[in-house]
C-alpha cells in the first residue's frame, strides 16, 4: 500500500513538474491529454466496473461542455461560477442528461444498450446543427476565461494546473467509489445481474445511478477542454470521440483503475505528435487497438503488471536482458509495419499516381523516405521490411526461450524444495 502512495505521490510530482520541464508546446498539448484520461476513466466506470458498455459517450462529454460555455457567458460574461469552478456546470449538465438517457438505455443490456447509447448520442448529434441558439451552428459557441481569485488564466500554465487539479480531484472521487458499496454493486451489475435482483437490488435503479456519475464526469472532462479552448461546436458530438474513449479505455485496461487514464494519454501524445509525421496516423491507432485485444486482451497496464511480476519471478538481473530482447524485437516489427504503409500509401496516392503516368518510359519514379531514395520496383525496396520482420520473429524466439528456460529452472528448484520438505516430513 505504501508502494502505491509513494509512486502517485511521485506521478502527481512530476505532472505538477511539467510546465518547468517542458515547452509550452508540450505544455498546451499536455491539457487535452489529462482531459482524455480523466474521460477514459469516467468511462470506465460504466464499461469495466460495471460491464456496460456504452458507443454513444461523446454526448455527455458535448453537453457538459457546453453547458460549462454557456455558464461561463451568462450575465453578459461574467459567469454564473469563478473559472476555477466552473466544470460544476459540466458535471450538472452530464448528471442531468445522464440521469435522463441512462434510464432509457439500462431498459436494455448487453448489445441493445449498447446500440440505444449509440442512437441517443446520434440523435444529440443530428439534432445540434440545427440547434443554432443552443449549439451555435458551423461556428459554434466562443467564451473566454475571467481572472478569479487572483489568476488571470491567461496563461497556458494556469490553464494546465487547473486541469490539473480537476482531473486528480475527479480521479480521486472515481477511486474512492470503487471501495463504496455502489462500487462493489457496479461489480455485481458486471458479473451477474440475476443474482444482485435476486438478493433484493433495483437493478435498473442501480444502473441509473451508475450510468449518471459517469455522465457527471465525462461532463466535468468535457467542461475542462471549454475551459481550455474557450470555443466549442457541434463537432464535440461526433462518434469518433466515442469510438476514441472505447479504444483508449481497452487499449490502456479495464481490469486496472488507471489503465484507461494511461491508455488515453498515450493515445493522444500518439495523435498529437504521429499526425504531423504522417496521414495514415488513424490507420496505425487502429492496428495498435487490434494487436492490444489478439495479443494483449488486458490493455497496456495489464502487460506492465505481467512484466513487473515476471521480473519479480526470475530476477531483475534475468528479466532485463530478456525484455531487451523483446523490446528491440517489437521495434523492427513497428519499423517494418511503417515502411510498408508508408511505402503503399505513396505509392496509391494521386499525386504519385499522376506523376508516373507523365513520365516518358512509363517508369515508376523513386520515392524519398526516412531520407533515402527507394525504387518500387526494386528488390532491395522490399527486402528491407523482409529482414527486419525475420530478425524480430529471431529476437522474440530467442527472448522466449531465455525466459522460459529460466522459469522452468525456477519451477524445478522449487519442485526439489518442496519434494525435500515432503521426504523429511515423518509417515
Amino acid at each position: 500500500m505504501k508502494t502505491k502512495i509513494l509512486i502517485i505521490a511521485a506521478g502527481v510530482a512530476l505532472l505538477a513538474a511539467v510546465p518547468f520541464l517542458l515547452s509550452q508546446g508540450l505544455v498546451n498539448a499536455a491539457i487535452p491529454m489529462l482531459i482524455a484520461a480523466l474521460f477514459a476513466c469516467a468511462y470506465n466506470l460504466l464499461c469495466g466496473q460495471a460491464g456496460m458498455l456504452s458507443f454513444g459517450h461523446s454526448a455527455y462529454f458535448g453537453v457538459g461542455a457546453f453547458s460549462t460555455i454557456h455558464a461561463m457567458n451568462a450575465l453578459g460574461g461574467a459567469g454564473l461560477l469563478p473559472t476555477p469552478l466552473m466544470p460544476l456546470a459540466g458535471a450538472v449538465g452530464g448528471l442531468l442528461f445522464g440521469v435522463i438517457a441512462g434510464w432509457f438505455a439500462t431498459q436494455r443490456s448487453g448489445t441493445y444498450f449498447a446500440m440505444i447509447t449509440l442512437a441517443i448520442a446520434e440523435l444529440v448529434h443530428a439534432l445540434s446543427p440545427h440547434l443554432v441558439g443552443i449549439f451555435g451552428g458551423e461556428a459554434g459557441v466562443s467564451t473566454m476565461r475571467m481572472p478569479a481569485w487572483g489568476f488571470t488564466f491567461g496563461s497556458t500554465n494556469e490553464v494546465y494546473y487547473l486541469t490539473l487539479v480537476w482531473v486528480a480531484f475527479c480521479l480521486l472521487l472515481l477511486y474512492l467509489i470503487t471501495f463504496t458499496p455502489l462500487g462493489r454493486l457496479a461489480l455485481g451489475l458486471r458479473e451477474n445481474t440475476h443474482r444482485l435482483r435476486f438478493l433484493g437490488y433495483e437493478v435498473h435503479r442501480v444502473s441509473v445511478i451508475i450510468f449518471a456519475i459517469s455522465g457527471m464526469f465525462s461532463g466535468i472532462a468535457g467542461a475542462l477542454l471549454v475551459v481550455s479552448n474557450e470555443a466549442a461546436n457541434y463537432v464535440i458530438f461526433d462518434p469518433s470521440l466515442s469510438a476514441a474513449v472505447v479504444l483508449n479505455t481497452y487499449i490502456g485496461g479495464v481490469n486496472m483503475f488507471l489503465g484507461p487514464a494511461i491508455g488515453a494519454a498515450l493515445m493522444t501524445f500518439f495523435g498529437y505528435a504521429v499526425s504531423d509525421l504522417t496521414q495514415s496516423w488513424l490507420l496505425y491507432q487502429g492496428l495498435i487497438f487490434v494487436l492490444v485485444m489478439m495479443f494483449m486482451p488486458t490493455g497496456i497496464s495489464g502487460l506492465a503488471v505481467l512484466a513487473i511480476s515476471c521480473a519479480k519471478r526470475v530476477g531483475i538481473r534475468v528479466f532485463a536482458p530478456v525484455a531487451l530482447l523483446y523490446v528491440i524485437a517489437f521495434t523492427c516489427f513497428t519499423a517494418a509495419c511503417v515502411f510498408v504503409t508508408e511505402m503503399l500509401r505513396r505509392i496509391f496516392s494521386q499525386d504519385y499516381q499522376a506523376l508516373a503516368e507523365a513520365s516518358a518510359d512509363g517508369a515508376y519514379p523513386v520515392i524519398n523516405l526516412f531520407g533515402q531514395s527507394w525504387a518500387p520496383l526494386g528488390a532491395g525496396t522490399w527486402i528491407v521490411p523482409v529482414a527486419l520482420v525475420v530478425v524480430g520473429i529471431a529476437l522474440w524466439k530467442l527472448a522466449k526461450s531465455r525466459l522460459a528456460v529460466h522459469t522452468g529452472e525456477q519451477d524445478g528448484a522449487q519442485d526439489s524444495a518442496l519434494g525435500a520438505i515432503t521426504e523429511r516430513r515423518p509417515a
